[in-house]
This record gives C-alpha cells, sequence and structure tokens, in this order.
C-alpha cells in the first residue's frame, strides 16, 4: 500500500533505536525524508548510517536533548531550513520512570514531565508554523497504556503519559481547522535497548531471547512486540491513508490494556 509519503520531511525524536529508530525507517522507505534527534553524536551517526544504507534515502542526524528549549528550536529550525519546511512530527523520545508514589525523588517528577510532556509541548510548537505554511501535517506522540490506566509502581510515568494523551486530545481540536492531525500510540512493552536491560534484570539466569518470552506471558497476544509494528501504526497515522484520524489514543499493546 502506497502510503503517500513520497517527498514528505518527517522528525522522529528519540531515533537511535527501538521505536524511533524502527519509525525512521519506515517513513524513510516511504520516500519520506528524516531527521532523527537524540543525545549522543556517535549513536546518531550509526543510526542514521543504517537507515540510509537500508532505504536509500535522506536522513539528518542531530545531535539534541529534548528536555532543552532551545536545542529543540535549532534542531527543528535546521530541518526546516534544509529541507524547506516539516511534514511529520513523531515525539517518541522518553525513558522509563516506574516507581510507587512515595519513592518517586522530587527531582524525578520534573524530569519525566520535562522529557515526555515539555519536550512534546516544544518540539509542536516548534513545527507548527511550518506544518501550517505547507497546508497541513501529522503530529504522532508515543505515550502508554498507563496512561489511560495506572497501575502500582508506575508513576510518574503514567501521569506524563496521561498528560501527553490529553495533550494529543487538546492539540486536535486547536490545529484541525489547519488541517494538522494529532494522534497518539498508547504502547505496552516493544523491544528496544532499554526494554532489553529491563528484562535481563528481572530475569538475570535467563538469555535475552529466553527474558522475552518469559516477560510476554503477561501480554494478552502473548510476547513482547517488535519495535517495526509499533512503527507500522506510527507510519499509517503519519500518511494520507489516515487522513480523517485525529485526537486518537491507539493502544497497541498487544491486548495487555483493560480500557478501550
Amino acid at each position: 500500500m502506497d502510503l503517500g509519503l513520497q517527498g514528505k520531511v518527517a522528525v522522529v525524536t528519540g531515533g537511535t533505536e527501538g521505536i524511533g529508530k524502527a519509525t525512521a525507517l519506515l517513513l524513510a522507505q516511504e520516500g519520506a525524508k528524516v531527521a532523527i534527534c537524540a543525545r549522543r553524536q556517535e549513536l546518531l551517526d550509526q543510526a542514521s548510517a543504517e537507515i540510509g544504507a537500508a532505504s536509500g534515502g535522506e536522513v539528518l542526524a542531530v545531535a539534541c536533548d529534548v528536555a532543552d528549549p532551545a536545542q529543540i528550536e535549532g534542531f527543528i529550525g535546521r530541518v526546516v531550513q534544509q529541507w524547506g519546511g516539516l511534514d511529520i512530527l513523531v515525539n517518541n523520545a522518553g525513558q522509563g520512570a516506574g516507581f510507587h508514589f512515595e519513592a518517586v525523588p522530587e527531582g524525578r517528577w520534573q524530569e519525566d514531565f520535562n522529557l515526555k510532556v515539555f519536550a512534546a509541548i516544544r518540539t509542536s510548537r516548534a513545527a507548527i508554523p511550518s506544518m501550517r505554511a505547507r497546508g497541513g501535517g501529522r503530529i504522532i506522540n508515543v505515550t502508554q497504556i498507563w496512561g489511560k490506566h495506572p497501575e502500582p509502581g508506575t508513576v510518574p510515568s503514567s501521569i506524563s503519559r496521561a498528560a501527553g494523551i490529553a495533550l494529543t486530545k487538546a492539540l486536535s481540536k486547536d490545529l484541525a481547522a489547519d488541517k494538522i492531525l494529532v494522534n497518539t500510540v498508547c504502547i505496552s512493552f516493544a523491544k528496544s535497548g532499554q526494554m532489553s536491560r529491563n528484562v535481563t534484570r528481572r530475569y538475570p539466569d535467563l538469555t535475552e531471547e529466553q527474558a522475552y518470552l518469559e516477560w510476554g506471558k503477561v501480554i494478552p497476544i502473548g510476547r513482547v512486540a517488535e519495535a517495526e509494528e509499533i512503527a507500522n501504526v506510527i507510519a499509517f497515522l503519519a500518511s494520507a491513508r489516515a487522513s480523517y484520524v485525529t485526537g486518537a489514543a491507539v493502544n497497541v499493546d498487544g491486548g495487555l490494556s483493560s480500557v478501550v
């Protein structure tokens, strides 16, 4: 299926591994020009080389800490300067932060919201003028199912992800007249470097593959997602095929969520 992404300009934050890298690769394979960012330039260079070789597409890799407003402005500005505009923004940067409420250090609340909520606010704010000038665009926020139904030991992430879901809905209302469609994918567990570290800590006597199989037993579909499976849904939401979808919070979780 042609997703209608040929020649589009896409930004993917947290693009060096896992869902971010898989999304950047798929968008590039569909013909988009793709800019990725993360904090470490050496990992960016490696990821961009791999994406470019696998897709034959144009890839821009820029070191950027999305918790820093000035760096976000610089990154988005460079993309617009290089390619003349911006059509797709995938807010994917983030990291796990799951504690019981009384165990959360004071600074961790601010850190988590800055990385997940304020980063999405700032990247969206920087990207919207270019999208509006081009007659529309797509913003896809990567959040989690725990933002819909917090479980024990999931703060502050469940709270910041709830804010991300609410941000998605609010932006979809504000930007619909500009043909800028805003959606979120609410994930559970997907393979990544961070996830690999988590599963091997949880099951130190198992190989990584065995640990993933064990972790997958809690998921109705019976396994942890491949990053590419999440990327497929993101690419659809970024595409011309999703031209009437906005304000949606799509569970991509193997059936784990207890709510729709």
